[in-house]
């Protein structure tokens, strides 16, 4: 039955099939496992308010370790091509992070965005679309939302549009991007360029190439690390050519 299946050493956490539990162990869950107990289990009822109020300090201390471990586990399956890997560890930086915050907290969208990445990535477009929509959705109604959120989630659609080859859409969101970064960070700050070489792209597949060519070269003027430019020109190109086609 579903749900029936449960991890043999934390003992909290259900699965629906072995192949479920597989995905989770190696995404994420062996890395949070030992960390899972001390989470949910809860405080004895005897404890004074001032240990009580400790009790729930460390409680959301933890919380939010899982939360930064899960989310950087998940980016970094995503930065190597693994975005089958990178859900289950997305799924719970999601998870802590709605029990920390809220369910509408703006503090929810860099999960958002990241399981939109990593749906895109696997094919899962329709739920990819669900997850920016819900992010959309609390930037909206969050009126001091930060330049940096509003970035992501504009360079987010540009991709997703990119994706379902809607260039229009994939260049408005990009372009969006590359303003509100430039107005705030400077036109060659790392932040924007991201937005260049992603706009390149779409260019690129347009086979529109004197704009991509001078797109690119604008990721060249970035003021970043060297190692850092020549990063964003790998992912550029992996994101343009599939694997198959570098061999």
């Amino acid at each position: 039955a579903a749900g029936r299946l449960r991890c043999r050493r934390c003992r909290l956490t259900h699965y629906c099939n072995v192949d479920h539990q597989k995905a989770d162990w190696v995404s994420i869950h062996e890395q949070i496992c030992p960390l899972l107990i001390p989470i949910r289990t809860s405080l004895p009822c005897l404890l004074s308010e001032k240990e009580r109020k400790h009790g729930m300090e460390q409680l959301v201390k933890r919380q939010k370790y899982i939360i930064d471990l899960a989310y950087n586990t998940a980016q970094e399956f995503v930065l190597d091509g693994k975005h089958k890997e990178a859900i289950p560890a997305a799924l719970q930086a999601l998870r802590f992070s709605t029990e920390v915050y809220g369910s509408s907290s703006v503090q929810l969208v860099p999960a958002y965005l990241l399981l939109a990445e990593a749906s895109t990535g696997v094919g899962h477009l329709l739920q990819a679309s669900k997850y920016l929509s819900q992010a959309q959705w609390i930037v909206l109604r969050t009126p001091d939302c930060s330049i940096a959120v509003q970035c992501k989630l504009h360079r987010s659609l540009g991709l997703f549009c990119a994706a379902e080859g809607n260039f229009e859409q994939a260049l408005y969101h990009l372009a969006n991007d590359i303003y509100l970064a430039s107005s705030t960070f400077g036109l060659k700050s790392i932040e924007t360029s991201g937005g260049y070489f992603h706009m390149a792209n779409v260019f690129f597949r347009q086979n529109k190439m004197d704009i991509a060519n001078s797109l690119y070269a604008e990721v060249g003027k970035t003021n970043g690390h060297p190692l850092y430019i020549s990063q964003v020109f790998f992912c550029a190109l992996s994101n343009v050519f599939p694997a198959s086609d570098c061999l």
